[in-house]
């Protein structure tokens, strides 16, 4: 691992809930560090700012893949400091127990170790589950929560740019100031971390066609008696889930639609669901509708990329550190401190063995 001197003006492209995680984490270790994003927590929703649309609470993982385990074991640690009473962020976070529900009888052994889930008993799951599990957890408001990142990040120090990259040149050639004053570096850049989430698929330089929308959409209604986050699978296109946050709304879906780009909530008739699955039982009555909407998760073929390139500086053939870190799918909430966490080390590690050779 290199010292904090190796690096010291660092560009994040992208201000999600990875990118201003990112950019944090890598303030904290000393460097200079300027984000750069079309979309920020400040503007008003959109389908092309992914994070604000998320259901935002952290699940057992069920994979066996040892880098992302860690990675969500890592995220999970940092999220329930935050969210206790008197932490950081309390305001954002719900803390609450989740019920989740299987269609088959499953014996989970992967989970991160911090929930500690219990098994449900077979005559208290519910009709189309074959076992259950019940933990304690926490839920997110997202919008609260990305504002707090933000906030968190310009306090310490960090510079944040409005605009457009067509190509990862623009900012290795131009620097922050090719977007913020319209004109050449005064300050060579030293790094780039790409934490663009959909955008990897067409940013030049990226390019990366393993990069897909599984597009989700959703009921919000407010109901803040709601006490219990719940979960039902029920096919790999479809779940039934029950997300209350802290503000009194609850989230109610939904649909996990793959390399679906569409971007506007399809027209429901009369006594359609409109491919929304069935709420669990005894859950709604009394709600307040507060709205329906969809959002593009942001999938990739292969999974989560971390990784580094180098890039040449055509002005001067320096070169310079690109790091990834994308592809969370619906997982950007549950990995966002951890991958973070491996970006700055990955980072690190690169330009130490620049410096050894």
């Amino acid at each position: 691992m290199s010292t904090t001197q190796t690096v010291k003006n660092v560009v994040v492209l992208g201000a999600g809930v990875v990118g201003l995680s990112t950019a944090i984490r890598l303030l904290e270790k000393g460097h200079d560090v300027s984000i750069i994003a079309e979309s920020l927590p400040t503007d008003p929703r959109s389908i092309k700012y992914t994070s604000p649309w998320a259901g935002a609470y952290h699940v057992m993982y069920m994979g066996d893949d040892p880098r992302q385990k860690s990675i969500r074991e890592e995220t999970l640690k940092v999220m329930l400091e935050l969210s206790a009473p008197g932490g950081a962020a309390e305001g954002c976070f719900r803390r609450l127990s989740s019920v989740e529900y299987f269609l088959e009888d499953i014996d989970p052994t992967n989970y991160e170790s911090l929930l500690q889930p219990k098994r449900i008993p077979q005559e208290s799951l519910h009709s189309k589950a074959k076992s259950g599990y019940i933990f304690d957890t926490y839920t997110i408001d997202t919008t609260p929560y990305l504002n707090y990142l933000l906030a968190r990040f310009i306090s310490r120090g960090g510079v944040v740019v409005r605009g457009s990259v067509q190509h990862v040149n623009q900012i290795i050639e131009g620097g922050v100031d090719a977007f913020s004053l319209g004109k050449a570096a005064q300050r060579p850049i030293d790094a780039l971390v790409v934490c663009t989430g959909l955008g990897a698929r067409t940013l030049g330089g990226v390019e990366d066609k393993a990069v897909h929308a599984v597009r989700g959409q959703r009921v919000l209604v407010h109901a803040p008696w709601i006490e219990k986050a719940m979960g039902l699978e029920e096919s790999p296109e479809k779940d039934t889930y029950l997300i209350p946050r802290r503000n009194g709304n609850v989230i109610l879906g939904g649909t996990r639609d793959v390399d679906d780009w569409q971007v506007t909530v399809p027209h429901c008739e009369a006594g359609d669901d409109g491919g929304h699955p069935q709420p669990l039982p005894g859950a709604l009555p009394g709600t307040r509708a507060a709205g329906v909407g969809c959002g593009l998760r942001p999938a990739r073929d292969g999974g989560l990329r971390l990784d580094v390139e180098w890039l040449t500086d055509k002005k001067d053939g320096r070169q310079v550190p690109m790091v990834f870190n994308y592809g969370h799918g619906s997982s950007g909430y549950e990995s966002s401190w951890g991958s973070a966490d491996m970006t700055v080390s990955l980072l690190e590690d690169a330009m130490a063995g620049k410096a050894n050779n």
